[in-house]
């Protein structure tokens, strides 16, 4: 493999974990401004109370978009092995 080849499927490698990861970036951050609105309004202060919320959108993402999410690494690891036996 060549130099460039190497940076080409690095950067592939980074465009596909963005894809995958910012749908779990982005309802994390929502959740999260809506529970500190919550927190700052109501003055409750529980740990509990800004991580529960949290986790319980991801799964609902991860639930939902899971599929999708598997298919585009899956798709992605099976273009990076067919380049590796194509040297």
């Amino acid at each position: 493999m060549s130099i460039g080849q190497i940076i080409d499927v690095a950067q592939r490698a980074l465009y596909v974990a963005a894809v995958v990861g910012m749908p779990l970036l982005g309802v994390c951050l929502v959740v999260g401004l809506i529970t500190s609105i919550f927190e700052t309004a109501t003055q409750i202060h529980e740990q509990s109370l800004s991580f529960v919320p949290k986790v319980v959108a991801v799964l609902l993402l991860l639930a939902v978009a899971g599929g999708w999410m598997a298919d585009t690494l899956s798709d992605f690891t099976r273009q990076v092995f067919r380049a590796v036996a194509q040297l």
